[in-house]
Parts: structure tokens; C-alpha cells; sequence
């Protein structure tokens, strides 16, 4: 009795450790989102929390501010171009690689990763040193380049995972009905996969929007990018539009993720 005892208090303590380790996780994560979306409803002209009185005339504002809408504008382009050609690229890689055994097939696997590992920073110090010795001037191109780089892993690896759990009957059964490959692979394999290249395109677009290292670098200021401004708004002036523009920013975020999970389940591709 004892002893059950002991392993009953044993487990009712890790659970309450861990349990409260993973609401100060939580806590830390939510709070500084939690603080600028309240400082984003002040009605004053500097950002204080908490806020002495509560108004919608920044986001108001918004409506107005040129700057802002133009870098948004440049940041959306370069999202969905950067996801289409992300997609372009990282679907066939997997595809190839899920189909091989060779030690090449992994190598190229590490490779399609390798971006996630070099630092951002990096990487776009590198990648303006390129450009500059090919002598390519900065433009919606470089900046597009530099993002495609960053973020085809999260397309390539989502459609892998996916690509892992597809049965392999159905292919075979596929072929031996005299379907060509590139009609398995549509009417078979891509409506399968689909859910995956759904959510590695989610986290693929909302990684190119939200690029501070590569966009630093290879943006010129006729392709200013959201982030950019924002983070120069903040370094000269402390704008209150800028915590708007968060706002705006966090519930547009929370309207895809609501999207993806409602149609293509994004936490079960994610785990």
C-alpha cells in the first residue's frame, strides 16, 4: 500500500511539475502578444500600458498611412509568389525523394533542410554579397529569391510526412490497371498529399510575410517590406499605428490558422 502510495504521489507531482512549467511557457509566449494588442485599442499618442482610455482611431488610421499600405502590399506579393514557387519546387523534391532508397535521395533531403539550420542573418549577408558580385541590383526579385531559399523546407518537409503515410497499394494497384505515372500522381498522389502541401504553404507564407534577416538585406526601398517598416517606425517615431498594424497582423494570422485546421487540418500535419 505503501508503495502504491509513493507512485501515486510521485505521478500526481510530475504532472503538477510540468503542468506548471508548460503555463509559464505559456504565459511567456501569450503575454507580450496579449500586452500589444490592449496598447493597440489607446486612445493616446504614445504607447503605454496599461492604456488610459480604449478606441478603435488607430486602426482608423490605418486607412490613411501610405507607407504602411504600400510595404503590406510588397510583403503580400512576396508572400504568394515566394509560396507558389516554394510549392513548385518543393513538391517534386519530395515526391523524388519518398519514391528512392539511394544515399543521394537523403542528401538531397539535407540538403532541401539545410536552410532551417544557417542562421537567417547569415544567410542574407551572404546572399547580398552574391548579388552584389553578380552585380543584381536589389529588387522584388532578390528578395523574392531569398525568401524561396528560407522557406521551401517547411513546403518540402509538411509534403514528405505526407508522402510517408500514403499506402503504397494504391499506387501499385495504380500501375497495374496501365495508369501512366503522371496520371497516378495526379488523380492518386496529389489528392493525397494535398492537406500536407496545404499546411507546408500556410507556414510557408506566413514565414515570408513575417522575414525580418533576408528582407533587411535584399530589399531596396521601392520593395520595402512590412516588417521593415515597422521596425523603423518604431526605432525613429514609437507610432501607435504600429501596434495597430499588429493587431491587424494577429487576427489575420488567427483567421488562417482557423482556416487551415477547418479545411486541412493543420495540427495533425504539424505533429
Amino acid at each position: 500500500m505503501k508503495a502504491g502510495r509513493r507512485h501515486d504521489l510521485d505521478t500526481i507531482s510530475f504532472y503538477a511539475v510540468m503542468g506548471l512549467l508548460a503555463l509559464i511557457a505559456l504565459l511567456l509566449v501569450i503575454a507580450p502578444t496579449a500586452v500589444v494588442l490592449i496598447v493597440s485599442f489607446t486612445d493616446s499618442y504614445s504607447l503605454k500600458f496599461p492604456p488610459q482610455g480604449f478606441s478603435l482611431r488607430w486602426y482608423i488610421a490605418l486607412v490613411d498611412a501610405w507607407q504602411i499600405q504600400a510595404a503590406a502590399w510588397n510583403s503580400l506579393q512576396v508572400g504568394i509568389v515566394t509560396t507558389l514557387i516554394s510549392i513548385l519546387f518543393a513538391v517534386p523534391a519530395a515526391y523524388a525523394v519518398s519514391r528512392s532508397k539511394a544515399a543521394t535521395a537523403r542528401a538531397l533531403e539535407s540538403l532541401f533542410m539545410s536552410p532551417l539550420v544557417l542562421p537567417a542573418l547569415a544567410f542574407g549577408l551572404a546572399a547580398l554579397m552574391f548579388f552584389s558580385v553578380m552585380q543584381l541590383p536589389l529588387s522584388f526579385a532578390t528578395v523574392t529569391i531569398g525568401h524561396v531559399v528560407v522557406c521551401v523546407p517547411y513546403v518540402f518537409r509538411t509534403t514528405l510526412a505526407s508522402l510517408s503515410q500514403l499506402d503504397a497499394s494504391l499506387l501499385e494497384c495504380s500501375a497495374s490497371l496501365g495508369a501512366s505515372r503522371l496520371y497516378t500522381f495526379r488523380r492518386v498522389t496529389l489528392p493525397s498529399i494535398k492537406g500536407g502541401i496545404a499546411a507546408g504553404a500556410f507556414i510557408c507564407f506566413m514565414s515570408s510575410f513575417d522575414n525580418v534577416p533576408v528582407s533587411l538585406f535584399l530589399s531596396d526601398a521601392r520593395n520595402e517590406m512590412l516588417p521593415i517598416r515597422m521596425w523603423q517606425t518604431m526605432e525613429n517615431t514609437l507610432d501607435v499605428r504600429v501596434a495597430a498594424v499588429s493587431g491587424v497582423l494577429v487576427f489575420f494570422s488567427l483567421f488562417l490558422m482557423v482556416l487551415m485546421e477547418r479545411f486541412t487540418g493543420l495540427s495533425r500535419r504539424m505533429s
